[in-house]
């Protein structure tokens, strides 16, 4: 959750031990301790109340289809290359030329309109 790691909350307590001192550090330990219970508590009922509101069909619901991770570009293509090509899609001919769209006419100017510039 805060990305601690293990000299890093080594050092923590240790500062801790050094500004609260002995007397007064078992008093804030509790006080964490009791922070800490009260948002996890805050949390849990605010996930229940979430899922009292947005009733039962929201509960069969797959989480995980919904991950942007799993959305990864990089991941997208190496699993393309590394897929075999389908057989039903032609590959496309190297010689053939490029056709033009049958809506565009070359010998046609194009539309100029006075007002749109």
């Amino acid at each position: 959750m805060f990305d601690i790691n293990g000299w890093e909350l080594i050092l923590l307590a240790l500062l801790a031990i050094l500004i609260l001192g002995p007397e007064r550090l078992p008093e804030y330990a509790a006080k964490f301790g009791k922070f800490v219970r009260q948002a996890r508590t805050m949390a849990d009922r605010a996930k229940q109340q979430l899922k009292d509101e947005m009733g039962p069909e929201f509960s069969d619901v797959d989480w995980k289809a919904y991950d942007p991770r799993q959305y990864d570009p990089r991941k997208i293509v190496r699993d393309a290359l590394a897929s075999p090509p389908d057989e039903d899609e032609p590959t496309p001919a190297v010689d053939k030329p490029v056709s033009t769209p049958k809506w565009h006419d070359p010998t046609v100017p194009t539309p100029w309109d006075d007002e749109a510039t």
